[in-house]
């Protein structure tokens, strides 16, 4: 265990940031969505700013999903989206994050008779008010609408795809739609020029993870925590290098994993898999990068040169040019705040 002392907090504040796992509906800063809340009426759920922060607490994976929708219904049109999107990118940016690739979510918010090309201009205006941050876009194609609405998404996402959009990956309910039935959906993202990712290994075991693998062929895998049933696809995973996107406090909070100490990023990290730190929901589940790597030093014993290896592996994993990363490397290595004082 690594006690983390005030000098290793702030350490820890201090340090440049990657986030690759990042829902931005997500990361909404509480005071913003209770703005929108009061906007639209109210609603007897959330009476008040505490009402809602106590709102969010989770029986199990399908109770975080009923939330999530519960929540979607606040964003009623897109100057709702471009306040969130700024808002989201000034949280991150005071967390000193400098990079990160964030999931949305175009087909959540149809029911508001929103388009997805517009769903994204919007977000990326509010985004390019915060010019502190970079922010890339991952186009969540929501895996329970099926694949026939993936496809029509991921052709819309393509026609803006200029505003930033580097990849697509599939969330919602991994439970109730295994990957397979995405596989052409990928092969399409693939021949436009997509990155590709899905959550997999979270709300379903490692039979999920061996379909994202084998039949989406993605680049990254988001959560991948149940691979660790398969001693085979952990091998698999280490030999080929494939990034995962781990979020233990996420995965504690819907219950994923009941104790921390059961959770497998401290046995993948030590088999060579490229594991990267990420919040997943931060406002939803009450979290930041500082309080992620906290609980890895005081539960899981990471040092912070482990940590440091963390912050690397996910510049490593991320989807910037190949000269990107090794300027971005060069700069987190050499900035004030890197190394941890003796």
């Amino acid at each position: 265990m690594t006690p983390v002392t005030p000098a290793l907090k702030n350490w820890l504040v201090g340090l440049p940031k990657v986030e690759l796992h990042l829902h931005l509906e997500g990361a909404i800063p509480l005071p913003a969505l209770w703005e929108l809340i009061k906007k639209y009426g109210g609603d007897p759920d959330a009476p008040s700013l505490q009402a809602l922060q106590d709102r969010f607490r989770y029986q199990d994976f399908p109770h975080f999903l009923d939330m999530w929708m519960w929540k979607q219904g606040f964003l009623r049109d897109y100057e709702d989206l471009t306040f969130i999107a700024e808002a989201v990118a000034r949280d991150l940016a005071a967390q000193n994050i400098r990079y990160v690739e964030a999931f949305y979510s175009p087909p959540d918010l149809f029911g508001n008779c929103m388009h997805t090309q517009t769903i994204t201009e919007a977000m990326r205006k509010g985004l390019d008010r915060v010019p502190e941050i970079e922010v890339k876009l991952i186009a969540d194609l929501v895996r329970h609408l099926g694949p026939e609405r993936g496809r029509l998404t991921l052709r819309e996402v393509n026609e803006v795809k200029s505003q930033g959009i580097l990849g697509i990956g599939i969330g919602g309910a991994e439970h109730l739609a295994p990957p397979a039935p995405f596989a052409k959906v990928y092969e399409e993202a693939r021949r436009l020029g997509f990155h590709t990712t899905a959550h997999a290994g979270e709300a379903a075991g490692a039979e999920s993870v061996w379909g994202a693998l084998n039949d989406l062929k993605v680049e990254r895998i988001g959560h991948g925590t149940r691979a660790v049933e398969d001693p085979q696809l952990v091998e698999t995973l280490a030999e080929r290098q494939l990034p995962v996107e781990m979020c233990p406090i996420s995965n504690l909070r819907t219950g994923v994993t009941n104790d921390i100490r059961q959770h497998p990023i401290r046995s993948f990290f030590e088999k060579g898999l490229l594991v990267s730190v990420n919040t997943d929901d931060p406002k939803m589940f009450n979290n930041t990068l500082v309080d992620e790597y906290s609980l890895l030093m005081e539960a899981l014993d990471f040092t912070p040169a482990e940590i440091q290896t963390l912050v690397i592996n996910a510049i490593r994993s991320s989807w910037l040019p190949e000269g990107r990363k090794q300027t971005m490397t060069r700069q987190f290595v050499n900035s004030p705040g890197w190394n941890f004082p003796d």
